[in-house]
């Protein structure tokens, strides 16, 4: 068995999964740490457990999370824990065995993903403590994008600052743009490296990759997880020059601009401070809320506009594939989307994508749509143990 572990800033996703089988034996999460609302669910062999953990940090809700899944799962069953972490520079670009060496060197990438870094780090020194005598692996989300090709992934900027800084666009959501890549490829009934897919990755955390022949060849975030798509807290793509002129007009100084844009900014912002989550939005713009429904009109053209320029990384493209949160289960978030598309000549079946594909095998497109769109449920828990197996067996099935 591989426990999976994704810790947040204030939440810590768990997965305990049998392989190779990839059958799942619990999933679990903390949501709102370090708040009067944290609470905790485990659903273990079918059973759930639900606790409060009124104001309880990163700590105390993995010791409480550990301590329920233990006294249903014998620990030493464990044979590995797999950790995502979000930020691998281009030194990490596969699974790694974690020690102190790779613990120092994760930290000190953390000034590239501060929101995630210093919180997987924590989910990794926490678990390396409870399970000390299992291998515990990194899976990076960076990992699936190192083998952009430089005109996607460089930016154009002095050449030293890529030589001395590792200034580049490294992409995010790889575990997720890999697992419903090859489930993609799998649906259309042809090899995964053999595919030319646009994959889009929407939850609070947003995402779109182009993947060709198996491999990311363009993504839209970059150096950090701030860039690319409107998302649900953080602005994505802004002029450069915006630090400057803010700080000139406001005397806010470069980390607090930069803190505004991942904290404050994306849905939350444009809805004047409404929420970051879809779902509120939606609701709100039903009811009349112009901000909420400007929110989500800029969220859905920007969105349209990186789908159609990915376009140009491929040779052709045999599905789109919507995937996340939002991407799961927003039918009128892709419905927008799409209608902005239709100069590519995509068509929604509007019956199927109510349904999230549910009832048509994941696709939600009309059979005129010059290319099939597909929903797919992403599991990053799922992808993270499929590394781990591979690194930890080289070979061996007996897990």
């Amino acid at each position: 068995m591989i426990l999976v572990i994704n810790t947040g800033s204030s939440s810590i996703k768990m997965a305990l999964i049998e392989m190779p089988s990839e059958r799942l034996l619990a999933e679990g999460m903390v949501e709102r740490l370090d708040s009067e609302q944290a609470s905790a669910y485990w659903r273990i062999n079918g059973t759930q457990h639900m606790f409060e953990l009124h104001g309880s940090g990163h700590q105390e809700g993995m010791q409480r999370m550990l301590g329920t899944l233990f006294r249903q799962v014998d620990s030493a069953r464990i044979s590995a824990v797999g950790h995502r972490v979000v930020h691998g520079g281009e030194r990490f670009i596969e699974p790694t065995l974690i020690d102190a060496d790779m613990v120092a060197q994760i930290d000190a990438l953390s000034h590239l993903a501060p929101l995630h870094n210093p919180a997987n780090l924590l989910g990794v020194r926490l678990l390396m403590a409870q399970l000390p005598d299992v291998p515990h692996i990194a899976v990076f989300d960076t990992a699936f994008h190192h083998a952009m090709p430089d005109h996607a992934s460089r930016y154009a900027v002095p050449l030293q600052w890529y030589l001395d800084y590792g200034v580049r666009r490294y992409g995010f959501h790889g575990s997720s743009h890999h697992y419903v890549g090859e489930a993609a490829a799998s649906r259309l009934g042809r090899p995964f490296t053999d595919c030319s897919l646009i994959t889009v990755h929407l939850g609070n955390g947003c995402s779109a990759t182009a993947i060709r022949n198996g491999q990311s060849v363009d993504t839209t975030m970059g150096l950090t997880p701030l860039d690319g798509l409107v998302m649900g807290s953080r602005s994505g793509d802004v002029d450069p020059g915006l630090h400057d002129f803010i700080a000139r007009q406001s005397g806010l100084n470069l980390s607090q601009i930069t803190d505004m844009l991942n904290r404050e900014s994306g849905l939350l912002g444009l809805s004047g401070g409404l929420s970051n989550d879809m779902r509120t939005l939606l609701e709100a713009a039903d009811a009349g809320h112009e901000h909420a429904a400007l929110a989500i009109e800029i969220f859905c053209y920007r969105l349209a506009k990186a789908l159609a320029s990915l376009a140009v990384a491929l040779n052709k493209v045999d599905a789109i594939v919507f995937t996340g949160g939002i991407g799961e289960h927003a039918a009128a978030i892709r419905t927008r989307t799409v209608n902005h598309l239709a100069v590519l000549g995509l068509v929604l079946d509007e019956q199927h994508n109510r349904l999230h594909g549910r009832q048509s095998a994941g696709v939600i497109s009309a059979e005129c749509s010059a290319i099939p769109l597909l929903v797919i449920a992403t599991s990053e828990e799922t992808m993270i143990a499929r590394y781990v197996q591979k690194l930890i067996t080289q070979g061996d099935e007996s897990i």
